[in-house]
């Protein structure tokens, strides 16, 4: 099983890997304001995907009739219903929204964009399904040709074009050859059905999850959209450039933490001592995986930033370590979500998230006062350090874990982080390698990004534990 889930992690990581190239690559060939337009397809999209997102694909691999072709064909219509609805209401508010972000000459392309819903909702379930049967290799196929299809299209797409509509036929062909190869790997015939019954139960089901979606945009994309709307497409192509590059780690790694903490913590339901251990191994290993992105970020970003998307993106590192702590602080959170899911509490991240969205009214406020976007990553910054503690509250009231364990590599993360805020703001990264790590406040920021992994006593006896099972 333990294998299993690494193939699964890594093929999810093979994807993000890969997506995230193709967003260097087409940040490199365009300008930064074409780049700008381009992340706001994304952005769009997400808004219709999130708002109706009722978790269809989760349901039919954990609800009991899931492995029933009726159930799925029930599943399938309305996952193709929800594509419709989500694509007309894209193509709606195609012009409202380039008039909001004042790019009304491409509202046309986000009315192209409004067909990706609908190519979604021709996928065939089979994918998710067979996850039930522990045969991943369908659902990680998914997950990784699509983008590698997305990635190898840029070149003739250069040929062709010289701006964002590089990203926007990209999106296209990764919409089709994912539904094409979801039928593809399928071992089922596959068949559309409605029963109101049963598409009664995936609303109860899914409603949650269409709450957290609704969070979950603000989460990735409030601060996106206010920079867009307030200091246009360039400051948007900078800004979102520099989430891109630190949050496709963080999911990474926060999908390979949850994924090697979940079973164990749910195993250990009944027996209170390893449920202790592993949840505050857990809880380090959020805090252990921001950390790692600090340090990767304070000594290679700005080389790498260089090197990848040249001097047109300059204005990008000030930005980079601001946003990446903003990112290594969201991703603290996830060690106690999994705790508190493993216990079958899934309101921990909505509380946390909650936060997290209240705060976008006061960052659009103070941004169109101001017009500093450093500023609109403090108050999201601030707002990702209440999230982690209402969520260490949340978990320990509802599981029990005692929080004692943690509160060392907490406040040793939290001087991690201010150690390289300070540097950032000594002395921001330099474009050249050698000058760059000559720097002497990233001294500063390594003794104490080590002092907080020595102080994780539980996540180094959980690594051991495995590094021994592994050897035996």
């Amino acid at each position: 099983m333990l294998k299993k889930a690494a193939m699964l992690v890594s093929g999810n990581a093979l994807g993000s890997v890969l997506l995230l190239a193709r967003n260097l690559i087409v940040a490199r060939l365009v300008s930064p304001e074409d780049y700008g337009i381009a992340a706001t397809f994304a952005i769009v999209m997400s808004v219709v995907e999130m708002l109706s997102q009722f978790g269809l694909s989760q349901m039919i691999v954990v609800d009991k009739d899931g492995d029933e072709p009726r159930f799925q064909a029930v599943m399938q219509g309305f996952q193709f219903a929800r594509g419709a609805l989500a694509s007309l209401v894209l193509f709606a508010i195609a012009h409202p929204t380039a008039r909001f972000l004042g790019i009304e000459h491409v509202a046309w392309a986000y009315q192209v964009v409004a067909v990706v819903p609908l190519i979604n909702g021709f996928q065939h379930f089979d994918i998710h399904r067979l996850k039930r049967h522990l045969n991943f290799r369908p659902f990680i196929m998914s997950q990784s040709i699509p983008p590698l299809v997305a990635l190898l299209a840029i070149w003739p797409l250069a040929l062709l074009y010289g701006d964002y509509r590089i990203m926007l036929v990209s999106l296209l062909a990764q919409a089709v050859v994912m539904a094409l190869l979801s039928h593809l790997v399928a071992e089922r015939r596959y068949q559309l059905g409605f029963d109101l019954a049963l598409i009664r139960r995936a609303t109860v089901f899914g409603w949650p999850l269409l709450l957290n979606g609704a969070l979950l945009f603000g989460v990735f994309y409030g601060e996106r959209v206010i920079v867009g709307r307030e200091l246009g497409m360039a400051a948007l192509g900078v800004f979102s450039m520099a989430v891109t590059l630190t949050l496709t780690p963080t999911l990474v790694m926060a999908g390979a933490n949850q994924s090697a903490f979940l079973p164990n913590l749910s195993s250990a339901r009944e027996r209170p001592a390893a449920f202790q251990w592993l949840g505050v191994a857990a809880v380090e290993a959020g805090l252990a995986s921001g950390i790692a992105l600090i340090l990767g970020i304070v000594f290679l970003g700005g080389p790498v930033v260089h090197l990848l998307l040249g001097e047109k993106y300059a204005a990008l590192l000030p930005l980079l370590v601001p946003v990446a702590v903003l990112q290594a602080l969201r991703m603290a959170k996830t060690g106690s979500t999994t705790v508190a899911l493993s216990r079958g509490r899934t309101g921990n991240a909505v509380a946390a998230n909650l936060l997290r969205v209240l705060s976008l009214p006061v960052s659009w406020l103070v941004l169109h006062r101001t017009g500093d976007v450093m500023l609109l990553i403090w108050i999201a910054a601030g707002a990702e350090v209440l999230g982690y503690l209402v969520s260490l509250h949340l978990a320990a009231r509802r599981t029990g874990l005692r929080l004692g364990p943690v509160v060392r590599p907490s406040l040793l993360a939290a001087l991690t982080y201010a150690a390289a805020l300070a540097a950032n703001w000594v002395e921001p990264p330099r474009p050249d390698l050698a000058g760059h790590l000559l720097r002497w406040p990233l001294l500063a920021v390594a003794i104490c990004g080590l002092a907080a992994l020595a102080s994780m006593k539980a996540l180094r006896g959980y690594l051991l534990r495995q590094i021994r099972k592994r050897a035996a």
